[in-house]
């Protein structure tokens, strides 16, 4: 028993960082996100418009799994005490100029932001049903329900990992922080 507690509680140093599992893995999972990402608007060329300061896609009201947050703790450190929210409407962690505050430990979801997205959903008689959707701005070109399914982020798989990760931890639900009220606990703001 000791060295299954042990084993689950191993913590690995990188650099200055002393990481546990969990955060090494959902390191991980930043990153393949990002690659594939990559990958996914290099296909799909100049219908992908986004870029530093578009904002559409920032809104307010996102939560993240509670994994993501403890990257964004452990990243954002000391930096954001004291820092002034951005206004309600637009993610809290926007800075005044749009960029966002946290970029290198953005959560998933804004890793995948402006992308052709499709899921399976049950209808009421229990069939799958593929949806689509897509940012306005990213709209133009072939219709998203034409593109091929490489051409589309499914939405579930990556998912499916976080909710894995935060197991991993010991958790047995995939509880959820609002990230107005990580920016509060962050800077010092008591946002909630």
């Amino acid at each position: 028993m000791e060295t299954d507690k042990r084993a689950s509680h191993r913590r690995v140093m990188t650099d200055w960082t002393v990481l546990s599992q969990a955060e090494i893995r959902i390191d991980d999972l930043h990153a393949d996100v990002d690659n594939e990402a990559r990958a996914l608007v290099s296909r799909l060329g100049s219908r992908i418009t986004c870029h530093r300061g578009c904002l559409d896609c920032c809104v307010d009201g996102l939560t993240v799994f509670e994994v993501e947050a403890e990257r964004i703790r452990r990243d954002a450190g000391t930096n954001l005490t004291g820092a002034v929210p951005h206004p309600a409407g637009a993610c809290v962690f926007l800075d005044p100029s749009g960029a966002c505050r946290i970029y290198d430990s953005r959560p998933y979801v804004c890793r995948t932001q402006g992308l052709p997205l499709r899921w399976i959903e049950e209808d009421e008689a229990g069939a799958a049903v593929e949806y689509r959707d897509i940012c306005p701005r990213n709209d133009a070109g072939t219709p998203i329900e034409s593109l091929g399914d490489a051409d589309c982020w499914t939405i579930g798989p990556v998912e499916a990992r976080l909710v894995q990760i935060q197991r991993a931890r010991g958790e047995a639900s995939a509880s959820r922080v609002a990230l107005r009220t990580l920016f509060g606990e962050l800077s010092g703001s008591g946002l909630t």
